[in-house]
This record gives C-alpha cells, structure tokens and sequence, in this order.
C-alpha cells in the first residue's frame, strides 16, 4: 500500500434525498471497503483511531457523519426518521466498487443492521459489526443516554464545563489532562456558548429514544441476516445486557460475540486497542 493510502481525506457524499454528508475517507480504494456509522450524538471524530486502525490493517475506510451530526448538513425538513439514515447509508453504499463491512453502533448499528437485514436479496454488506446495540435494550439505559443528550443541549459556557459534563456521565473513564480535543465535538454559536454539533430536532423525531421504538423490526432483520456478523459489547454497558445479548445470539446463532472488559456502552472511546483488534480480527477472515 502507497503511504498516499494512509492519508484520511474528507469527502462529501449525497445522501438519499440529496442531503450532504461528510465522511473521513481512507484507504487503498481497490481494498475491502469498510463504513463506520458511528451513535446518535456523536461524530465520525469518536472512530478516529479504529478508522486509522483498519486503514492500516488493509481496508478502504468511509467514517460517516450521520444527517444532523458532525459536518453533515441539518435536514431543513427536520426529517430524522430512520428511513432516512437509511437512504443516506444507501446512497453511500451505492458509490463503492462491492458491498461493505459495516460497522455500525447504537443509532448507527440500528440503520446498520435495517440495512443489512432487509436487503431483500441486494448484496447491500458483505459483514455486518454491531458495537452495543441489539433489538432489546436496557429502557433505564436508554432513559439515562436520552437525559444526557437532552441535558446538555442547552450547551456550555467553556470548555472545561463540557469536559466536567462528560466526566459525569462518564465516570468509569479516567479525565483526559487535555481536554481540548472535545472541541471536534462542539461549536460556538453567536452566543459565545459551546454546543454539540448535532441537530436538537433529531430528540424530537418519533422514536422520541437514540433507541427506542424498533424492536420488532430489529428483531425480524436480526432473524433474516445471512452475513457473517459480529456483535461487539462493552461489559459494563448501560443499554445492553446479558439477557439481551442471549436473545440476538438466539436469533442469529451464526453471530458471532466479543465482550469488552471495562468498556461501557461507548467501546470505541472506553478500550480502543481492544475493539480495533477484534474488528480487524474478524473482518480479516475470508468471506
């Protein structure tokens, strides 16, 4: 591989309804492709290392920005329903050479997972990861993401109180001395206040939950998926538990399990070097 193919560049996309969205792109693009979908409030920054990682281990790597988040536009329509997710990762799908792996968590596993198991006979992915998200979740779980993402919309005065926010929801995780690096995630409005960049309309769309209100649906597309599949659980994860792991594995008994000691449900972010070795391991195997 040419050391061009390590550079990540940005590249824009258009999604289903022409929306545009941003992407960290990378890697050899004759090699296997790879779409990292990252969770509902996040941005395309929380798969900065895995996203390196993978282009390293020989993968052709697309890091989206989910519609509303990062540097992809807000829908001027407010129209976050997963239908749309769906389209915009349909559009994307539709610029590779094959089908991807992808790699989806939370709201990005579920638009990951629809769209791998409801192809109907389109060979839409060739893997599927799903990165603490299955059909049942922990309500208590989702309650406390939903709270954190409503509680803190309001944004911040300065840097360290987003950081002190942060610590509190995330106390298993050690403060980084240098917290600068949460400023990829904020942007300062005409106020002088710090926000998230994502869309506040996306709390408002119907499932009313980053999570909620798909579980028969996630169900049935768990049960249809004939891809190799790999569903990826951070131990000490608020949104999915033993029981729930126990019902997907039950669905789809070709997947196949990794649990992440002292990860939470952000496993990415909690223990990096472990998830990027279990994805590159998996990924790498002959499909």
């Amino acid at each position: 591989m040419s050391s061009d193919a390590y550079r990540i560049a940005v590249r824009r996309y258009a999604g289903g309804s022409g929306l545009s969205l941003s992407a960290d792109v990378g890697g050899d693009v004759g090699a296997p492709p790879v779409i990292l979908m990252h969770g509902g409030g996040q941005t395309r920054n929380a798969w900065i290392d895995a996203a390196t990682a993978l282009i390293a281990g020989g993968f052709h790597v697309v890091s989206l920005d989910l519609r509303g988040h990062g540097e992809s536009e807000w829908a001027t329509d407010g129209d976050y329903r997963i239908e749309a997710f769906i389209e915009d990762l349909k559009a994307v799908i539709a610029t590779l050479a094959s089908p991807p792996a992808l790699v989806g968590a939370s709201l990005g596993g579920i638009v990951s997972l629809l769209v791998a198991g409801e192809s109907r006979g389109e060979s839409l992915a060739r893997a599927l990861v799903l990165v603490d998200v299955t059909p049942r979740i922990e309500q208590q779980g989702a309650d406390q993401i939903r709270g954190f993402m409503v509680g803190t919309a309001s944004g911040f005065k300065d840097i360290d109180e987003a950081a002190a926010a942060v610590a509190m929801y995330l106390p298993h995780r050690p403060r980084p001395k240098d917290v600068s690096g949460l400023m990829k995630n904020l942007r300062r409005r005409a106020d002088g206040r710090l926000y998230w960049h994502w869309d506040p309309r996306i709390m408002q769309r119907e499932s009313r939950s980053p999570m909620g209100g798909f579980q028969s649906r996630m169900e049935a597309a768990t049960r249809n998926l004939t891809v190799p599949t790999l569903l990826i659980r951070g131990r000490l994860s608020e949104l999915v538990s033993p029981q729930s792991v126990a019902e997907f594995r039950a669905l789809c008994p070709h997947a196949e399990y990794v649990d992440v000691p002292g990860a939470a449900h952000m496993v990415a972010g909690d223990r990096n070097t472990a998830f990027n070795a279990a994805v590159i391991d998996f990924l790498r195997r002959p499909i």
